[in-house]
């Protein structure tokens, strides 16, 4: 664990750096885990609560406790015995000293104890659940912004191999103006479209810079930190709808749901134990010491042991334990129907997400084949305008087509990858 730290640490030294370095979809997960604010508090959270399952803390260990009073007192004594003796004195002083150690143990209380260190142990694996929760959102946010640079990356690609051709268009117009096979309207309309292509390129390269600070947000690094990223979108073809819906009871947030429902439960049988008696045993060590420098009594020392049983039996309070036990069974049902609810969603979410998953896979086989047609297109278009058997309209319009296609398939493989990184993160699966 120390060496994977080593590494990350090392990454983040180098890559962020004066100069820009490579980051992998690995490397830009691990930095997120470690740096990610929502984890460390889920942590938190779970130490916390690791903390507080102890049966101490429920109550079911003896209680001791100390005690030491000394207090003195100047008072005007005045005494008539029944001997006929009489006692009167000003300003006589008197000491009261005492301490003690108790100690008690709970014997019966209906078992509150027992109910409530079983609720502080869910409430310890529901903390677990939710930090696993958090790591699975994390890891599909990452992912799905790492890709988001990759693909708007590539349309970049596209343009630049459109601006190539263009390039190519403009020169086989200035060799046929210098010959006088061209006249100025094909050479400007060829810089004008040389131009648009250049324009749309330093607005795709705004938005590539904008999805690595999107990128490097969710890392919780610098947003101007200098990046690069050379990766390609690979989809996994093999996700199946059956597996993904068996797989739902793995999800941390359906988990969780059923922890709260047994901390509810358990609720309900620490309620009902406060309608039960309690049932206290109890021993200890006193000593008391009283001095009077007048009176009848100058001087009383107590010191012993003592040892007892002590029972408390709730008779009346107005039917508030019963109606605290009846809320806490409406909490229960309610703990239920947020699962059901969770369930629902999440069912509908699988569905629609598998729908779009494998509508955009059925649709990249084409993608792909239009691509490649296009690709062949432009350069045909380009030939035929070499030897004059094209215009500029055609060149362009084939351009256009390839523009186009590259960015339908693009757009269909990011599609089908974030479809499957939201099929994975709801079964619970999703790895890098």
């Amino acid at each position: 664990m120390k060496k994977k730290f080593f590494l990350i640490n090392s990454f983040i030294v180098f890559a962020f750096g004066a100069n820009a370095q490579s980051l992998q979809l690995q490397d830009a997960v691990n930095i997120a885990l470690k740096n990610s604010l929502d984890i460390q508090l889920a942590k938190n959270r779970i130490e916390a609560d690791s903390i507080l399952n102890h049966i101490g803390v429920a109550g079911g260990l003896p209680l001791v406790t100390g005690t030491l009073s000394d207090n003195e007192s100047i008072t005007s004594v005045n005494q008539k015995l029944n001997t006929g003796a009489e006692i009167r004195r000003n300003n006589a002083a008197t000491n009261n000293f005492g301490a003690g150690v108790t100690g008690s143990i709970l014997l019966y209380n209906g078992g509150r104890v027992v109910a409530t260190k079983k609720r502080l142990g869910e409430l310890q694996l529901q903390s677990k659940e939710l930090l696993n929760s958090q790591v699975q959102n994390i890891l599909a946010d990452v992912m799905l912004g790492y890709y988001d640079v990759v693909r708007q990356q590539n349309y970049i690609k596209t343009i630049e191999q459109s601006i190539e051709a263009s390039n190519k268009q403009l020169d086989i117009v200035k060799i046929r103006r210098e010959v006088g096979l061209a006249n100025n309207a094909d050479l400007f309309q060829a810089q004008i479209d040389l131009n648009v292509l250049q324009q749309s390129k330093l607005a795709q390269q705004l938005v590539i810079d904008q999805a690595k600070a999107e990128l490097l947000r969710q890392l919780t690094l610098k947003a101007d930190s200098a990046i690069t990223i050379n990766d390609t979108i690979l989809v996994d073809k093999g996700v199946q709808l059956e597996n993904i819906m068996n797989s739902l009871t793995k999800n941390a947030d359906i988990k969780a749901a059923e922890n709260q429902i047994r901390i509810n439960e358990l609720i309900v049988k620490e309620t009902a134990a406060l309608r039960y008696p309690s049932v206290r045993a109890t021993t200890g060590y006193n000593f008391s010491r009283n001095q009077a420098a007048a009176g009848n009594l100058l001087l009383n020392q107590n010191f012993g042991p003592t040892v007892g049983i002590s029972v408390a039996i709730p008779i009346y309070n107005g039917s508030a334990f019963r109606r605290q036990q009846e809320v806490a069974k409406i909490d229960v049902r309610n703990a239920g129907i947020q699962k059901d609810i969770l369930l629902r969603d999440y069912n509908a979410e699988v569905v629609k997400q598998f729908h779009a998953y494998s509508n955009t896979l059925s649709q990249l086989d084409t993608a792909v084949q239009n691509y490649q047609l296009s690709e062949k297109l432009l350069d045909l278009a380009l030939l035929r305008f070499e030897y004059k058997q094209a215009t500029i309209v055609e060149v362009k319009n084939a351009q256009q087509s390839f523009v186009e296609s590259g960015y339908r398939l693009v757009n269909l493989n990011f599609a089908a990858k974030s479809s499957e990184i939201q099929l994975k993160r709801l079964a619970n699966t999703l790895t890098f």
